[in-house]
């Protein structure tokens, strides 16, 4: 595919005709690429994953892993060509099944986690804040590997409000009643070498 004008207004409809192999969200239109995630993003991500997995089992609500499109605005009048912002969340809670489709979930989901990378950090704390906050997402949860800390923001009166947890905490999710999330199984110390016998 070539170069994408930046002037141009791209829906998910021509979202969904890409077929370069390359990822993207849309913001407002205009298309970003995402960049292949790291190793150790990976493994973070995998153990929430797991946990918030097994925390769910049998029970209403889901958690779905990137790729996963999150078309925050849409709503059910809305055909493809009228929805110009789509996210891809690292992961996913949604409690209404009838928000989900074979493509994703249309409106905002219950939460969203998204893990700090260089290439994202600027996306994930302003215009994906911005853009949950204003959807109306209820937990927003942003994951720092580099400094191994995860900032939770709860929606209250349209607005959010912050807390941070370090790497040993035991975190409450908020839209799940009695579910915690182990950061040390998240964030493993760093195994060190035995000193060599003299």
């Amino acid at each position: 595919m070539t170069a994408l004008p930046q002037e141009q207004r791209y829906t998910y409809d021509d979202l969904l005709s890409w077929d370069d192999g390359t990822r993207y969200e849309l913001y407002d239109g205009q298309p970003v690429a995402l960049a292949s995630p790291s190793t150790v993003h990976q493994e973070i991500l995998g153990e929430i994953f797991a946990q918030f997995h097994t925390y769910l089992k049998g029970k209403r609500c889901k958690a779905y892993l990137a790729p996963f499109d999150v078309r925050l605005f849409e709503t059910s009048l809305d055909a493809p060509e009228d929805v110009d912002c789509v996210l891809q969340p690292d992961l996913t809670v949604v409690c209404s099944p009838d928000k989900v489709d074979n493509r994703g979930v249309h409106g905002a989901p219950d939460m969203v986690v998204e893990i700090l990378s260089p290439s994202t950090a600027q996306y994930d704390k302003l215009w994906k804040f911005n853009l949950y906050q204003k959807a109306g997402v209820r937990e927003y949860w942003i994951v720092d590997a580099k400094d191994r800390m995860v900032s939770v923001f709860t929606l209250a009166d349209g607005q959010y409000y912050a807390a941070a947890y370090g790497p040993d905490a035991s975190v409450p999710v908020s839209v799940l009643e009695g579910c915690l999330i182990d950061m040390s199984a998240v964030f493993p110390e760093l195994e060190t070498e035995e000193p060599e016998a003299e």
